[in-house]
């Protein structure tokens, strides 16, 4: 058997890699619009998100907690189950980062844990209050994302309706800028908290503490590991959802981060776990069909739906075969 603090280092390590893919793979939730629109270059609006992502990791701890211990009790898991989940994401993040497609890291990191320990004690372990509740956050994300998305390109377009349309693409350009530097915060807020929850499990799981409170270090490790992640920018997924989605102007750039962003700063604060890709895809999609249901590339938002349904139990899948193949170790 290996030896138990290695395997919590191991833990760490790869919790800190799944943080950096997931700011890799979720650059485009703060910047795509940013981008599309031509307001920032890409590298400029890259820099930014990666420190406000980094920013962002010190909000809240909730949705950490919630990770940790509203899916399985940490005393009913090993790090092996862990280890295997976080392989199942890791790899998941990579191919889809790969290919271009905005999926969940919270759909993959979900479905991982599942399948781990579904393949460790089966069923019985998980909590089934916890998981239902997330499962349902994640469902309504992307729809809410796209009411808050509409409305606000309604209220501005019935604002500035008497203004030319040339003249309100000026007065939103520096507006889109902040509101693209919230929404980078608000992902930093939700997203790097998972790995954060992951981490403090082992922790409680390995004995190293009793609580699920987050140190200073984890959030810290947490944090600068999901910027660098940024920092490397996902381009392809960058031009999915800020270029090939739909068509838009700073208005509406501005109408979808802010949405996007005030909904995810919410529920950060809260504790629910919800899909950052899909709440600012959900709110792209909401702008878009708000102004014209054509300006929707809806062969596109269907791709993209495909790859949403997938994620969950093509990581449990994952999830489920990296435990099977790795638990000879705990022997």
């Amino acid at each position: 058997m290996l030896d138990p603090f290695w395997l919590l280092v191991a833990v760490i390590v790869l919790a800190l890699i799944f943080d950096f893919t997931n700011g890799w793979h979720d650059t485009a939730n703060a910047i795509a619009t940013v981008v599309g629109t031509r307001t920032l270059s890409p590298w400029t609006a890259i820099l930014m998100a990666a420190v406000l992502n980094l920013a962002g990791a010190f909000f809240s701890e909730a949705v950490a907690k919630t990770i940790g211990k509203d899916i399985v009790d940490p005393t009913n898991i090993t790090m092996i189950v862990l280890i295997s989940a976080l392989l199942a994401v890791i790899v998941w993040n990579i191919i889809t980062v790969m290919l271009g497609l905005p999926t969940s890291s919270s759909h993959a990191l979900i479905g991982s844990l599942v399948g781990s320990v579904m393949a460790y004690k089966g069923p019985a372990v998980l909590k089934a209050e916890g998981l239902i509740m997330i499962l349902v956050a994640l469902l309504i994300s992307p729809v809410l994302g796209a009411l808050a998305g509409a409305g606000l390109i309604k209220l501005i377009r019935f604002l500035f309706s008497d203004t030319p349309r040339s003249k309100v693409k000026r007065i939103f350009r520096p507006l889109q800028i902040l509101s693209s530097g919230f929404m980078a915060f608000s992902h930093g807020a939700a997203d790097a908290q998972k790995a954060m929850g992951i981490i403090v499990m082992a922790l409680v799981a390995s004995g190293y503490q009793t609580e699920m409170d987050v140190p200073a270090w984890v959030k810290i490790s947490a944090g600068v590991a999901m910027g660098l992640g940024t920092a490397m920018g996902g381009r392809k997924i960058i031009h999915t959802i800020g270029s090939r989605l739909s068509r838009l102007e700073t208005p509406q750039g501005f109408s979808a981060e802010t949405g996007a962003g005030l909904l995810l700063a919410a529920v950060a604060k809260i504790g629910i776990p919800v899909s950052t890709t899909h709440t600012i895809t959900g709110s792209i999609i909401g702008v878009g069909a708000a102004e014209r249901i054509r300006s929707v590339r809806w062969s596109v938002a269907t791709k993209i739906i495909y790859a949403w349904v997938l994620t969950l139990p093509g990581t449990a899948l994952m999830g489920f075969v990296f435990y099977l193949a790795l638990k000879v170790l705990e022997n």
